[in-house]
């Protein structure tokens, strides 16, 4: 109102405050995009895609009803919060004897959830994770999709190498090499990456015996059965995304991406749940 009003400016009482006012409003919205920004990450879907935003992370029945979801900036790995969606899930009175999905959560921890909890983990052991020693707690994740990894600010490699072969005594070695300009910029290199090296690499030893329980169960003829169900799954995301709109993100900020989850998979949920009423 003030600034329609051009004789009320000219008032040095009124002009000095309006300044004030103007400054401070500014400031905010500054911290605001500068913590939306922080939120909102670089995630990667393949070695040539990457997507600036978030992921959600989302458990359903074999009904299809969506039973827990946990939003995340777009760097995090999905293997992170399967104990989480097992544990909402289960806050919700649903019995679970099995879990289907796919391979980015075959990891040791999730493993031996399952095995403390007494249900399957259908979930397919990838070689270049499942199988290769290294200590998940470094920072670094594997991306299924890509079959890279990610440093942890998000940055993918570029190419990988093997050495040594198979069937012999010594393991074979995977090295993957990351963008040395990105490493020589990086706000965390310390600790990561030494100034002067021409290159930066992340290596692992691939093992045979690692996750030996979990390669049993995967030649089972169930575990064979019950993996031809993760269809429902990445059906429930398509029609997530391409039918209410969950594939952009209608406002800045975690909060905001966590409401547009909750809306969009209550109004799914609530279709789903009038279908399987409507065939009774």
């Amino acid at each position: 109102m003030v600034k329609k009003h051009e004789e009320l400016l000219a008032l040095p009482a009124v002009s000095q405050k309006f300044n004030y006012l103007k400054e401070a409003v500014e400031d905010d919205l500054e911290y605001l995009e500068a913590s939306v920004k922080e939120e909102t990450r670089l995630g990667h879907k393949t070695a040539d895609s990457s997507f600036y935003g978030y992921k959600s992370h989302i458990a359903m029945t074999d009904e299809r009803i969506i039973t827990a979801c946990v939003v995340t900036s777009g760097e995090q790995s999905d293997r992170k919060y399967l104990p989480e969606l097992y544990a909402k899930t289960k806050e919700n009175s649903l019995a679970i004897e099995t879990i289907i999905s796919d391979a980015a959560y075959s990891v040791k921890d999730n493993i031996q959830l399952a095995r403390k909890e007494k249900i399957h983990l259908v979930s397919k052991l990838n070689p270049s994770v499942s199988k290769g020693y290294r200590k998940e707690e470094d920072g670094f994740e594997f991306n299924k999709d890509a079959g890279l990894f990610v440093c942890p600010e998000g940055h993918m490699a570029i190419r990988k190498t093997r050495t040594g072969k198979k069937y012999q005594n010594k393991n074979q070695v995977v090295t993957h090499y990351f963008d040395i300009e990105k490493c020589k910029s990086c706000l965390s290199k310390e600790g990561c990456y030494k100034e002067g090296t021409k290159s930066k690499t992340y290596s692992l030893a691939i093992k045979r015996n690692d996750h030996l329980f979990q390669k049993k169960f995967q030649e089972t003829s169930y575990f064979k059965e019950i993996t031809r169900h993760r269809y429902k799954l990445e059906a429930k995301n398509v029609e997530l995304k391409h039918r209410h709109g969950f594939d952009v993100a209608r406002a800045s900020g975690l909060f905001n991406m966590e409401l547009q989850a909750a809306t969009s998979i209550f109004v799914v949920n609530m279709k789903r749940i009038m279908t399987l009423i409507n065939t009774k």
